[in-house]
C-alpha cells in the first residue's frame, strides 16, 4: 500500500502541537516506553512481526557462506551478510516515509509468512508473536537447497534519557552445513549437535532515536555486537554516529579474528550501514581490499506473501487490514477505533485463557526455560552477552515438528479481532 501524505514527511504541520505534547509525555514517563500508547499520526503500516523479513532481502548474500570451504572466509561471508541486513532493518522506513514510524504492536499469536524466490532458490520465512507481556517476536528463515537456517527472537525495552533508547533483548542463530572445509588455524568450539553443522551466535544492536525535536526521527545504532562461530572465529561490530564535532551518521567498524585472539585481526570492515562498506584484509584502513558492498544499489528480492483473501485471520496483513487502510488514508479516528477492536478482543482471549487455566498455543515455536549446552561456549566470544529469559518469557526456538503440523486455519474457530 502507498503511504499517505502525512506518513511521507515526518510530522505534518497540523500535528506539530500533538507531537510536542507526546515528547513531553515521553520525557516525564517512568517505565518501559513500549507500553505507552502512541498518537495515531506517528504509526507506521507495518507490524513488528514483518520486521523479521529484513534479515533476508538479499537471499544470495544470505546463502553464500554455505558454499565457502575456508572457515575464516565463511565467517567473513556471515559478517558481510549480517552487515547487509542493517539498512533494511533500521533505515527502510526512514527512506520510504521520510522519518521513522512506530510499528504496530503485534498481538499474541500473530503470524507473518512468506518466501523469497530467486537464483538462490526458495528461502522461507516464519515469524510469530510468541509473547505479548513481555512482547517478543520469534522467527525462522531457511533455505533447504543450501542447507542454511536463521532463527531467533527479540524483545525490546525502551526508555527516555535526552532521546529514546531501545535495548534489544534476544539473539539470532545461523546454522549451516559447510562444504568440505580447508584446514583452519582457529580453535573450533564445536557446540553444534552434529559435527557437520556450524553455528553462529549473533547478538543484537542497541538503538537510539535521533531527530525527535525536529519531528523527523531516525534510527542510530550504538555500542557493539558480536558474531561468534563454532568454527572458532569472532566478529565484533562497533557502531558510532555523527557527533557534535566529527563523525558520520550510521557509521561502523567491524573486525574478524580467531576466538580469544582479538589482536590477530584477519579482516576489517568499515563504512556506513545504510550506504556502503569496504572489506579489507588485516587491520586498519590500508589493507588490501577484498570486497565491497553498496546497500543502495544491491538488488532486493521481493518477499512473496499470500494474497489477502488467502490469508488466515491470524496473519499480520489480514488482521491489521482495516487499521492499515485507516492509517494510509490519514483517518486517525478510524485508526484508533480499529486498533481498539483488536486490543479489546485480545484482552478477552487472555481473560478466557486465565479462567480456563491454560496457555496460548504457539504454532511454530517452543519455549525453553534455559539455553542449550553450547550457549556458554559461543557466548565466551561475546563480551557481556547473557540469556535474559525472564525478560522474554523464555528462550524461544523453532520447532520443526510443530511447523510440519501447522496449516491454515491456524486457530480454527478463533479470530484475533
Amino acid at each position: 500500500m502507498s503511504p499517505s501524505k502525512d506518513e511521507g514527511g515526518g510530522v505534518s504541520p497540523q500535528n506539530k502541537g500533538s507531537w510536542s505534547s507526546f515528547l513531553k509525555s515521553i520525557a516525564s514517563f517512568n517505565g518501559d516506553l513500549s507500553s505507552m500508547t502512541a498518537p495515531p499520526f506517528i504509526l507506521g503500516t507495518l507490524s513488528l512481526t514483518e520486521f523479521s523479513a529484513y534479515w533476508t532481502q538479499h537471499p544470495a548474500v544470505f546463502v553464500a557462506p554455505a558454499a565457502e570451504k575456508d572457515p575464516a572466509k565463511r565467517a567473513l561471508l556471515v559478517l558481510k551478510w549480517f552487515l547487509s541486513t542493517l539498512k533494511p532493518s533500521y533505515s527502510t522506513r526512514n527512506d520510504k516515509y521520510g522519518s521513522e514510524k512506530k510499528p504496530l504492536n503485534p498481538f499474541l499469536g500473530e503470524l507473518f509468512l512468506g518466501k523469497w524466490e530467486d537464483e538462490a532458490g526458495t528461502t522461507e520465512l516464519v515469524s510469530e508473536q510468541v509473547s505479548h507481556h513481555p512482547p517478543v517476536t520469534a522467527y525462522c528463515i531457511q533455505n533447504a537447497k543450501h542447507g542454511i537456517k536463521l532463527e531467533g527472537y527479540n524483545g525490546q525495552k525502551a526508555s527516555f534519557s535526552r532521546t529514546i533508547h531501545i535495548k534489544q533483548i534476544g539473539h539470532a542463530l545461523l546454522t549451516l552445513t559447510p562444504p568440505t572445509s580447508s584446514t583452519s588455524n582457529a580453535q573450533s568450539l564445536d557446540p553444534a549437535p552434529s559435527a557437520e553443522k556450524e553455528t553462529y551466535l549473533i547478538t543484537l544492536p542497541n538503538i537510539h532515536i535521533e531527530g525527535l525535536i525536529y519531528g523527523k526521527p531516525f534510527v542510530e545504532l550504538n555500542g557493539c555486537t558480536y558474531i561468534s562461530s563454532s568454527s572458532g572465529y569472532v566478529a565484533r561490530i562497533d557502531y558510532s554516529g555523527k557527533g557534535w564535532v566529527s563523525g558520520k551518521k550510521n557509521s561502523f567498524t567491524a573486525v574478524l579474528y580467531p576466538a580469544g585472539k582479538e589482536k590477530d585481526i584477519l579482516y576489517t570492515v568499515e563504512g556506513q550501514w545504510p550506504e556502503s562498506f569496504t572489506i579489507r584484509q588485516g587491520s586498519g584502513k590500508h589493507g588490501t581490499v577484498v570486497d565491497q558492498f553498496n546497500a543502495r544499489t544491491q538488488p532486493i528480492t521481493p518477499l512473496t506473501v499470500p494474497a489477502l483473501e488467502q490469508q488466515d485471520p491470524w496473519e499480520a496483513n489480514k488482521a491489521w487490514e482495516k487499521v492499515i487502510n485507516a492509517i494510509t488514508k490519514g483517518d486517525m479516528d478510524s485508526t484508533n477505533a480499529e486498533k481498539s477492536k483488536i486490543e479489546n478482543a485480545q484482552r478477552e482471549l487472555r481473560r478466557k485463557e486465565q479462567s480456563e487455566n491454560r496457555e496460548w498455543e504457539r504454532k511454530f515455536f517452543v519455549r525453553r526455560d534455559k539455553s542449550e549446552e553450547w550457549w556458554d561456549k559461543l557466548a565466551q566470544g561475546c563480551a557481556g552477552e547473557r540469556i535474559e529469559s525472564e525478560k522474554t518469557g523464555g528462550v524461544w526456538r523453532f520447532d520443526e515438528a510443530k511447523a510440519r503440523e501447522a496449516s491454515r486455519p491456524f486457530h480454527e474457530g478463533l479470530n484475533p479481532c
